[in-house]
Formats: C-alpha cells, structure tokens, sequence
C-alpha cells in the first residue's frame, strides 16, 4: 500500500535528489526551457516555482535563500535580473510541461519543462492573427501611355 508516500525518490539518495534538482532548476532558469522526463519534470516543478516566488522581491536575503537552494551565481543573477522582471505580474505557475514523446532507449515519457513567459508561441500577444485583405473588387489594366490604372468592377447579380 502507497499510505503516506507523496514524494518520487527517483531512485535516488535524499542529498541526490536535492542536487539533481538544484541543478535542473539552475538548468531551466539559465535556459528558459529544457527536456527531460515527466518524472523528474513533475518534482522539478514543485521545487523550483516557490523559489520563483521568492524572487519576485529583490533583496539581500530572498537572494541567499534562493542561493542556498540553487547554489549557481550565474542563475541566481539570471533570476534576479531578468526572470523576476516577466513573472512580476503573474501570480503562480510560472512553469509549464509540455509532454513531446517516448524515448527511445526505455520508452519513457519525455517532456519539455520550460518558463511560461518565455515562449512566444503561447503568449496573447503573438496569437493575434493577421487578418486577411482581399483585392476582389478591383481590377488593373493597363493604359495606352503604360500606367496602371484602377477601375471597379460592376457587380452583376446573376441570381435575379
């Protein structure tokens, strides 16, 4: 019976499973988006969105806290300079998993782990289509000193 068991070990120690995900949350915020496993993806989600949390307000000690989880300066400036600034507005889920296919070793469910504000193809902004405008009601023809001129066509309802 499964009583009580909330956390996937992923086979691992407890120390290496910590440094497996320190390193897949510096790996995400440096990267913005990386593939990996739904399994290790799912964890990987519960550790690194409160830490996203916290750097939403810059100061000396939310930079430590955040230091002592991630232990890598270059993601820790990463987060504070330019991560902090596009998830300011946003209140929670600040990672999305988006699941790709099989591997082909194992067949084990891969997916693609990355930063929601960071793919354009899912932002509101980039879904705006551009509308379409056709040229149906006029016609070019060509004149006897080689302009183009422009002239409308008459429509004739045929259907009376």
């Amino acid at each position: 019976m499964r009583h009580g068991k909330k956390i996937n070990h992923l086979g691992r120690t407890s120390q290496h499973r910590q440094a497996l995900l320190s390193n897949m949350a510096s790996s995400t915020i440096l990267d913005t988006r990386m593939q990996t496993t739904v399994a290790k993806a799912k964890p990987l989600r519960k550790y690194v969105e409160p830490i996203l949390t916290k750097a939403k307000s810059d100061s000396t000690h939310s930079r430590r806290v955040i230091f002592s989880y991630l232990q890598n300066k270059e993601s820790v400036k990463e987060l504070f300079d330019n991560v902090a600034e596009k998830i300011a507005t946003r209140p929670g889920g600040y990672t999305r998993i988006v699941k790709t296919s099989f591997r082909l070793g194992d067949n084990a469910d891969m997916c693609l782990m990355e930063l929601v504000d960071y793919n354009e193809l899912y932002t509101k902004e980039a879904g705006k289509t551009k509308t379409r405008r056709s040229r149906r009601g006029t016609t070019t023809k060509k004149s006897e000193t080689g302009t183009d001129t422009t002239t409308e066509k008459k429509d004739n309802p045929s259907a009376e």
